[in-house]
């Protein structure tokens, strides 16, 4: 439950906060109570330990629990911080208001909606829902058709979400990321409009608008910004580093009037840009808040020294960056080591096979990790693994709400909470008998209109072949209306349902009926329906895998990613060939930069033993075979850090590299300075290149730096220079 606060057993030990547990600037980074703070956070460092002792030293200093705010990126994490502080203090700990960005801004929004127009039961919707309400405004618009060519709903919706979390207008980034739709820019601007519409009109709220609405009753409604950042006197934030600028802005708003915030984070370890995450914002935070103090942590109780060496030397070359150098006092001298496969399947064989030594040597298979850039690079070593029998699991499933069946049974409860949820009405209705998407909508529409909707749809003029359809499903929501507890409202639901499901799924029902069970068990676990509904959205949970049971330990295979704050005993980082890591389309700048920020975090990752792997050859998208050096963060590391290894386990020292060089900040300078090209440079009939619709003729200006060109196999597109990287030919 995505609740203010997390429960600490009422039998929690009042033992007091002892600060000669902490190291020096742990203890000032917990004591630092007043005016903005910034701690710099060295993986491996103990943030975790200095915010949950933070926690506990301003309840004991006298803080009331309810005016400190604990703001993280998952709600488990948050919920750990505050149990443990727990344990250090006591049960006021229950009192404190922590979770995640989106989960305080559900709570909040429901409480001071009311200034932007939303009534407290707006519905919380998810990204599968998002692309249905898309598709389905694509089709009242009149943007599908054979002879459309308009984007799919899974596109738009990147777009439409990329543009929010990364602060950009949606034809900016249009051209920058997506040029080949930009002759569609006018219609998805509508679509956007429309969508928005949809959303406030059915009381729905996405991912995205959860963030942009806290912002917006933040800055636009002073009264709301008064109440709220008073009623929060002291604020931690975790992760900073994975902030997008809207989070950056509610943050500052929040802090109005003390600026009481402490942010913890690694600038080293910023990897999400992909998600909107602006690694700009832990740089400019000093700004933003004037007399910010800085704290580093530097002492790491993970890694052994060796490790830490190499990681340090990674990030040596960063261009901007917290200057910092990770130290501990863990025993080990097991240098990190280097492979060179002949080929894919050889960097794979040795993996495997290195992997099967560790186990001999004691390592548990579950203490092992192989990591690597992209979800694809995993296939060679995944046959060679199945091939000698060593149990793996590949992180990434499927969330327990996403599969069509929980999503059936969800629908019903989120009406409950909000009746005018078109979406979930839809659903619903398409699951009788003659009843088809135009009648589905002519239901929803008279009924989510309605004084009572339950009514309304008991008293709709139905069809002879779907009247008995409709009272019965009427007759359901007229029951539910006399409950409350949410595991009695499941239960109503599961007996209408039940007949539904079994015909629906016919093929597989007694599979995805323990999935079922799982959810029943879930909403026990709930004092109302409204946590649960925006639960299912906001964190939903895992489907539990089929082998856990079975306590088996298993191999993991992760992307880099997916690993992030996590470690294990031994660690190996595949595929690090020059060309795919960083991966090709990095170019030089901030993406090259955060492919090193990467690698550290992958290599920071390991404790005890770490292997860094790639192949000779690698196969080339037009499948031919293309030789390779190492990647040129490797490339510039100083020597006498890692040790090579050849296929037989030998070692030895490994000089400093030369070849493939990493672009220096010259290289950076001297690119960045390349003349753009002007309108005038384009005049009608100048013959151009352009990446993805190849060459073309200029047919003329259009307005400021946007020109008409004609490409022979896509026609006339509207381009602008500044994103369309056109070259003369």
């Amino acid at each position: 439950m995505e609740n203010d606060s997390f429960q600490i057993p009422v039998d929690s030990a009042i033992s007091g906060v002892n600060l000669d547990e902490l190291n020096t600037p742990q203890r000032e980074a917990v004591t630092t109570t007043e005016g903005p703070l910034l701690v710099i956070a060295g993986a491996g460092s103990g943030k975790t330990r200095t915010l949950v002792y933070r926690v506990a030293y301003l309840l004991e200093k006298g803080i009331d629990p309810e005016k400190i705010l604990l703001l993280t990126f998952t709600r488990k994490s948050s919920q750990e911080m505050l149990w443990r502080a727990g344990q250090l203090l006591n049960e006021t700990c229950r009192r404190v208001v922590g979770g995640t960005f989106h989960g305080i801004a559900n709570m909040l929004l429901r409480r001071h909606g009311h200034h932007l127009g939303f009534g407290s039961s707006f519905t919380i919707i998810d990204r599968a829902d998002a692309e249905g309400i898309v598709n389905l405004l694509k089709g009242s618009l009149g943007l599908t058709g054979r002879d459309k060519q308009f984007p799919t709903k899974r596109v738009l919706v990147n777009i439409l979400s990329g543009s929010i979390n990364k602060s950009i207008d949606i034809d900016d980034l249009v051209y920058e990321q997506f040029p080949h739709l930009s002759e569609h820019v006018d219609d998805i601007l509508n679509l956007d409009k429309h969508y928005k519409e949809f959303k406030f009109n059915n009381g729905l709220m996405d991912y995205d608008d959860l963030l942009v609405n806290w912002k917006r009753l933040l800055d636009s409604v002073p009264e709301a910004r008064q109440e709220i950042a008073a009623r929060y006197s002291h604020i931690m934030v975790d992760e900073y580093q994975d902030t997008n600028l809207i989070q950056a802005d509610i943050v500052r708003l929040l802090a109005h009037g003390h600026e009481n915030v402490m942010v913890v984070g690694d600038d080293s370890q910023s990897i999400y840009s992909f998600r909107g995450a602006d690694f700009y914002n832990i740089m400019r935070f000093p700004k933003v808040f004037a007399d910010t103090r800085i704290i580093k942590l530097e002492e790491n109780y993970r890694s052994s020294q060796p490790i830490l060496s190499l990681t340090n030397d990674i990030i040596r070359n960063a261009t901007e960056k917290y200057a910092k150098t990770l130290f501990t006092r863990i025993e080990g001298d097991r240098k990190p080591k280097l492979f060179a496969g002949r080929d894919e399947r050889e960097e794979a064989v040795f993996v495997a096979k290195k992997i099967r030594a560790l186990q001999g040597e004691g390592i548990a298979l579950h203490n092992i990790a192989v990591l690597f850039r992209s979800g694809f690079h995993s296939y060679k070593l995944e046959m060679e693994l199945n091939a000698s029998g060593t149990d793996f699991e590949k992180r990434g499933g499927l969330k327990l709400t996403e599969s069509a069946h929980m999503k059936d049974v969800i629908a019903f409860l989120r009406l409950k909470v909000n009746s005018m949820d078109t979406l979930s009405w839809n659903r619903i209705l398409l699951h009788l008998d003659k009843v088809g998407p135009k009648t589905a909508r002519k239901i929803a529409d008279t009924i989510t209109t309605a004084v009572n909707p339950w009514q309304a749809l008991a008293d709709y003029p139905c069809g002879k072949t779907w009247k008995l359809g409709v009272k019965k499903l009427a007759q359901l929501f007229l029951d539910m209306e006399k409950e409350t507890i949410p595991a009695t409202l499941y239960d109503l639901v599961w007996t209408y349902y039940q007949p539904l499901f079994e015909k629906i799924y016919r093929d597989d029902f007694p599979k995805r009926q323990k999935d079922l069970e799982q959810l029943r068990a879930i909403v026990s676990g709930y004092e109302d329906l409204q946590s649960f509904v925006d639960d299912t959205t906001l964190d939903p949970p895992e489907i539990a895998n089929g082998l856990a049971g079975e306590d088996r330990e298993r191999l993991i295979l992760s992307t880099i990613h997916s690993s992030k704050g996590l470690e294990w005993d031994a660690v190996f980082v595949m595929g690090l060939a020059d060309g795919r890591f960083p991966h090709a389309a990095a170019g030089i700048g901030e993406q090259w930069e955060e492919e090193r920020r990467l690698l550290y975090v992958a290599a920071t990752r390991a404790r005890k033993y770490l292997y860094l792997t790639y192949p000779r050859v690698l196969m080339t998208p037009d499948r031919q075979f293309k030789r390779v050096g190492m990647s040129p963060f490797l490339s510039e590391l100083r020597s006498g850090l890692f040790e090579r290894m050849d296929n037989f386990g030998s070692t030895g020292s490994v000089p400093s590299f030369s070849h493939s060089p990493a672009p220096t900040a010259t290289d950076f300078t001297r690119k960045s300075k390349k003349k753009k090209l002007s309108v005038k440079d384009l005049k009608q009939g100048t013959r151009v290149r352009h990446p993805f619709f190849g060459e073309g003729c200029v047919k003329g200006n259009v307005k400021g730096r946007s020109v008409d060109v004609a490409f022979e196999r896509h026609g006339v597109k509207t381009l602008h220079l500044d994103y369309a990287k056109l070259s003369i030919v």
